[in-house]
C-alpha cells in the first residue's frame, strides 16, 4: 500500500504554523536535502486549501522565472495535487484536484491505489490532525527547529488519547535543527513509580 507522509517544520515547543522570521534563518544544505528527500518519497501531493493557495500564488512564478529553485517548482507542478476543501476550486496550477468524497475514505481509497506511490501532506495542519486521528498517517517527519515560537497552531491537538510513536530515524544538523522521522508505534506496558525505582540516581 502506499505510505502516507507528513512533512512539517515545527518548533521546539511544537508549533507547525511557520513563521518565516524563525524558520528561515536556520534553513541550509542540510534541511534542502531531507526536503528533497521528503518530496521524492511520494508522487501525490495532498493539501489544504490554504496549504494549496500558498503553493500556488508561488510556485508556478518560480518555476517560469527559471531560477534555482525552478527543477523543485517544475517537480511540484508536475505532481498530482489533491486538494482537501468543502467549497468548489477553479485551479490555476496544473495537475490540480479537488479531492473527492470524503478526507478518510479518499485517503484510504489512495493508500490501495496500485498506481500510487506514497501521498505527502506538505504543512496542512488541519488534515494532519485528522488522518492521526483516523490512524491513517504512516510517517511524521519533522524538521524541529532550535526555537520555541510561542505562538502559533501546534501540530497535536488536544484529546483523550495518546498518539504512541516508534523512532524510524534522526539526524542533528549543525544548525541545531533536529530532523526526526515516527512511525505510528504501540502503547508501552504501563509502569508506576515502584517499577522503576531501582533507576533512580543514587545520591551521592
Amino acid at each position: 500500500m502506499a505510505k502516507v507522509i507528513s512533512t512539517l517544520f515545527v518548533s521546539a515547543d511544537g508549533v507547525a504554523e511557520i513563521d518565516p522570521a524563525w524558520h528561515f534563518p536556520y534553513f541550509d544544505e542540510n534541511m534542502g536535502r531531507a526536503v528533497t528527500e521528503d518530496y521524492d518519497a511520494g508522487d501525490v501531493l495532498l493539501i489544504g486549501r490554504e496549504t494549496y493557495d500558498s503553493f500556488a500564488g508561488a510556485w508556478p512564478d518560480r518555476e517560469a522565472a527559471g531560477g534555482e529553485d525552478a527543477p523543485f517548482a517544475k517537480q511540484l507542478g508536475d505532481m498530482r495535487k489533491i486538494v482537501v476543501s468543502r467549497q468548489p476550486l477553479e485551479f490555476s496550477w496544473r495537475n490540480s484536484e479537488l479531492i473527492n468524497g470524503g478526507l478518510l475514505d479518499a485517503v484510504a481509497a489512495l493508500k490501495a491505489d496500485a498506481g500510487v506511490r506514497g501521498v505527502l501532506i506538505p504543512g496542512s495542519i488541519s488534515v494532519v490532525q485528522q488522518l492521526l486521528a483516523a490512524g491513517l498517517v504512516d510517517e511524521l517527519r519533522l524538521l524541529v527547529h532550535p526555537v520555541a515560537a510561542r505562538k502559533g497552531r501546534k501540530l497535536f491537538d488536544e484529546g483523550d488519547a495518546a498518539y504512541h510513536l516508534r523512532l524510524v530515524a534522526s539526524e542533528a544538523f549543525p544548525t541545531g535543527v533536529l530532523r526526526v522521522i515516527y512511525a505510528p508505534g504501540t502503547a508501552p506496558t504501563p509502569v508506576g513509580y515502584d517499577e522503576v525505582k531501582d533507576q533512580v540516581p543514587a545520591g551521592n
